[in-house]
């Protein structure tokens, strides 16, 4: 809900800038001015403090699905458990070590075959919620700088546009995220459900 409010602030102040452009500064609507000022004010705190609550909820899910994983697999792990948590704020290495971590959560928690192998499961997901995630990262980092040291109209433009693209990628990384969540979580549980590695029925002669 935070980044719909930043979505609409950010179209908002596209559209007056692109106006006072054409038109000059006076052409812009004091209402129209105070309404994207106020969603701005609103959302900036708001996603701040959602993002915060995300985070400590996936966090928390990504610690304990990682200790299923190493009940399933013990020994199918490249990274210590604690990385779990510490590889998201340790700056470099969180460009991949929480996906590398996911990889390996993956792989142990599909469910068997009737031939008692690993099923197959396609990563989709997955793989776009993480790429979602990253050029999040990178198009808010960028976004945010150009608007810091945004003065004239144009920059302003400019600026506005490229947090309008921010948020909407993070809005769809955000519903691939819950995705993800719920799949794997739903492998896990199949996992469990069907206990020991089921034997392969004896071949007829």
């Amino acid at each position: 809900m935070a980044d719909v409010f930043s979505l609409v602030a950010n179209a908002i102040t596209f559209k007056l800038m692109n106006e006072a452009i054409d038109d000059g500064p006076d052409s812009m609507p004091h209402d129209q001015v105070q309404w994207a000022d106020r969603l701005q004010a609103i959302s900036a705190p708001a996603q701040l403090v959602m993002l915060l609550a995300a985070a400590v909820a996936f966090l928390v899910w990504f610690h304990q699905v990682r200790t299923n994983a190493e009940v399933f697999r013990p020994g199918g792990h490249r990274m210590r458990r604690g990385w779990t948590v510490w590889g998201w704020f340790v700056p470099v290495v969180s460009l991949w070590f929480p996906k590398k971590i996911a990889n390996d959560i993956w792989t142990a928690s599909l469910p068997y075959g009737p031939d008692g192998s690993p099923r197959h499961a396609p990563r989709t997901v997955m793989n776009w919620w993480w790429g979602l995630w990253i050029a999040t990262l990178v198009v808010g980092r960028v976004g945010g700088q150009l608007d810091a040291k945004a003065w004239t109209l144009e920059q302003l433009r400019f600026s506005s546009g490229v947090l309008f693209v921010a948020d909407a990628v993070d809005i769809a990384a955000a519903v691939l995220a819950v995705l993800f969540v719920r799949r794997l979580t739903a492998l896990q549980h199949e996992k469990v459900q069907q206990g020991p590695v089921p034997v392969a029925a004896p071949i007829a002669a």
